[in-house]
């Protein structure tokens, strides 16, 4: 609270009408805190999520709701500033940076992936291009690696095995293998590892300054503990493309910077500003969900039961044949985007609704379901619109 003093002299300088404004603001600031907390709690709860970050942006103003600890054995307390593994949200990240090599002429989505990796001449990829890697639709990659492939030194040997079940482009197959490949081929067109492209080109082009694919020692102590199923305490491991399909690690007031960022790239350069066009574009559909790079999206307003659907483990475990939108369609006006992310130990999720100027993060420190991540979101949102 503010002293007398500070208030009087705010008293004096400010006009009526700007008080007005300031005392409807925290109204606001309240009623976006009772919605919030209604939704979250109770899930906490039931799931025993020790920690949760929550960051709402509302007409481009950034809200923090922070629940829970960081870490059960320390007992520090959640901020906005604490690093959470956001999983498959990494993906995003990933197909921007492909995306803005295509926005610079370094790489196009149409190519075949053996004309980029050499190393895969001979081998299925022949007849595979780029844009079916990174909408998961390459002939049925699977989810994972197999034990015995995922590893760095690994995997390009399974790649040049590997035998497509489904014609390339027909079917649709979430893919961790299919989406490590599309980053790993991006970052061969610009000429360097995909950490260093993405920590010294994309994260900084995007004004994150918080956003790691390796956690810096002297950040650290800002890492969250993620806790599995079990409630053992548990990090992320190395394994193949692993940056690229499930790397990222971010705090909440990154995240609501970048779902800024993805609402109004007008700010960013104009590369960055193609690129997330290129992320927003929808190529083929499934059902009500319309696939994009890295993004999935929906028209909005969109029912729970639409988006619970479009983010089922169904959806997530099976092959589904595609339609593809030809020619690709630029994003809707009015849309739903979104992307689920899990590790052994954290659940992420983010959606935005660029046409209502409004969009969440729910990072927390335990991979609770989907369904309750979906849940959280839509209420908050729909609460939100109206």
């Amino acid at each position: 609270m503010e002293s007398e003093s500070i208030m009087h002299n705010k008293l004096a300088s400010y006009s009526a009408f700007a008080l007005f404004l300031s005392a409807g603001h925290c109204v606001a600031d309240d009623r976006i805190e009772a919605i919030v907390k209604a939704a979250i709690e109770p899930v906490m709860q039931q799931q025993q999520i020790p920690g949760v970050a929550v960051a709402i942006t509302v007409n481009g103003q950034p809200y923090y709701f922070n629940y829970g600890v960081a870490s059960k054995e320390n007992g520090k307390a959640v901020t906005e500033n604490t690093l959470f593994e956001i999983g498959s949200v990494s993906k995003t990240f990933t197909a921007t940076l492909a995306a803005y090599a295509q926005a610079t002429g370094k790489l196009s989505l149409s190519d075949k992936a053996s004309s980029v990796l050499p190393e895969l001449r001979g081998s299925a990829f022949d007849n595979i291009s780029v844009l079916q890697l990174g909408t998961y639709s390459a002939g049925g990659l699977p989810l994972q690696f197999p034990d015995d492939a995922d590893a760095p030194d690994k995997m390009l040997v399974y790649f040049q095995q590997w035998k497509p079940t489904y014609a390339a482009g027909t079917h649709r197959q979430y893919s961790n293998p299919s989406l490590g490949l599309f980053g790993y081929l991006a970052a061969q067109s610009m000429g360097a590892p995909f950490d260093d492209v993405m920590e010294k080109t994309l994260l900084p082009k995007l004004g994150l300054k918080h956003t790691y694919l390796t956690v810096p020692q002297a950040q650290m102590g800002l890492y969250a503990q993620g806790y599995n199923k079990d409630d053992k305490p548990v990090r992320v491991g190395p394994g193949a493309l692993d940056s690229e399909a499930y790397g990222v690690k971010t705090s909440a007031a990154d995240m609501i910077q970048y779902v800024e960022a993805n609402m109004k790239p007008s700010g960013l350069e104009t590369p960055m500003q193609r690129a997330v066009a290129i992320t927003h574009t929808g190529y083929y559909k499934v059902g009500d969900m319309t696939q994009g790079l890295g993004w999935e999206f929906y028209p909005y307003p969109v029912t729970l039961d639409k988006l619970l659907a479009g983010n089922s483990t169904q959806m997530a475990m099976e092959a589904h044949e595609v339609q593809w939108l030809t020619p690709p369609q630029p994003q809707p006006e009015s849309v739903l985007i979104n992307k689920t992310g899990s590790t052994g130990g954290f659940g992420a999720y983010v959606a935005y609704v660029p046409s209502k100027d409004i969009g969440i993060v729910i990072l927390a420190n335990k991979n609770y379901p989907n369904p309750e991540r979906i849940k959280i979101a839509h209420t908050i949102l729909s609460a939100l619109s109206k």
